[in-house]
């Protein structure tokens, strides 16, 4: 049985150290050869842009554009439908390597054996 770990983080600026946490773990768990998914959804939404990751700011957190870059290299960052759709976010504003999908794509994520969540 493969290990997979899905996180859901729905906090950004608004609340930087939970979104610090949960990029974080996502970022351990994927140096640690675990199978991430990482799904930005509500203010975290953002964090698919260009540049937003390098905006964000929290002392004595690794940089967030690191982290990013990390789980897209090795694992898999989901952006949310719906909150892409309601920030005017397309496609084609987002980095390399995210996907835009919805609550369908993440409930088959989440039900798979194997699977941990966590929601940030």
């Amino acid at each position: 049985m493969s290990k997979k770990l899905v996180i859901k983080v729905t906090a950004g600026a608004d609340a930087p150290e939970r979104c610090s946490q949960a990029f974080t773990v996502a970022a351990v768990a994927v140096a640690s050869g675990v199978e991430v998914s990482l799904w930005l959804t509500g203010e975290s939404a953002w964090f698919a842009l260009p540049g937003r990751a390098a905006e964000f700011e929290l002392p004595h957190s690794a940089p967030l554009p690191d982290l990013l870059e990390a789980l897209l290299a090795a694992g898999t960052v989901t952006l949310c439908t719906q909150c892409a759709a309601r920030r005017g976010i397309e496609a084609a504003d987002t980095l390399p390597g995210v996907r835009i999908a919805g609550a369908q794509v993440f409930v088959s994520e989440i039900m798979a054996d194997g699977v941990q969540a966590l929601v940030y």
